[in-house]
């Protein structure tokens, strides 16, 4: 949807049991100027027939609720014909269920107590899929999440990777590394459009969801070990 000046607005759903952080988040996005926040959804099964009615552009889902928890709303919604994004809300709590929601296929993370403005300008980045939530927050999940699992889907990993050219293999590291499209477009010599091109085109290759998906596949396949 585009505002009276022909900006794009991004459509954001809301999904946390606590009222105060809904209405917290609701006047911090509002209040951006680019945003309308089209619904709330104070558990996960509601949150998933929000999304499904609503056709929301991000979906912004705490992961610790009662009944329907963020992880399985996460798969379900991700699972519905054309879905949105969806940004994990965490206190930065690293578990299991943090790690389940990057492979499910989440785009990244907002932590709780982020600034107003970078929660604005990450939300901006997710629905646009051009960069991953706090970079190097995600970043670091991401290793501690392969490291933890001593992991048995290495030769996996290298398989895929294998089926790679030298140029895409470079991008897979630099994304495992959290860049930014400005960061990779200056490592690799090349503008924020190719830079875009490139990443699409690898997603599409290996069949992934998004950057962060692209992310664990690097630290899986050792890309950066050194």
């Amino acid at each position: 949807m585009s505002g009276q000046d022909g900006t794009r607005r991004i459509r954001v759903l809301l999904v946390d049991d606590e009222e105060l952080v809904r209405f917290g988040l609701r006047t911090v996005l509002e209040a951006a100027g680019d945003m309308d926040v089209v619904g709330e959804a104070g558990d996960g099964a509601a949150g998933v027939a929000a999304a499904r009615e609503l056709r929301p552009d991000v979906v912004l889902t705490d992961i610790r609720m009662p009944g329907t928890d963020g992880l399985t709303a996460t798969r379900e919604i991700l699972a519905l014909p054309d879905p949105p994004q969806v940004a994990v809300l965490t206190t930065f709590h690293v578990d299991e269920y943090v790690y389940a929601a990057l492979a499910a296929g989440a785009a990244g993370f907002l932590l709780k107590d982020t600034p107003p403005r970078q929660i604005a300008a990450a939300v901006r980045a997710v629905a646009d899929g051009t960069a991953t939530l706090s970079p190097a927050v995600t970043a670091g999940l991401i290793a501690s999440y392969v490291d933890s699992r001593a992991t048995p889907r290495r030769a996996e990993a290298l398989q895929r990777v294998a089926t790679l050219s030298e140029r895409e293999r470079e991008v897979l590291t630099l994304l495992g590394s959290g860049g930014s499209n400005a960061e990779l477009a200056g490592r690799l010599f090349v503008s924020e459009a190719t830079v875009k091109t490139y990443v699409s085109r690898l997603l599409t290759k290996l069949d992934l969801a998004n950057r962060t998906q692209a992310a664990i596949l690097a630290h899986e396949a050792g890309l950066l070990d050194g």
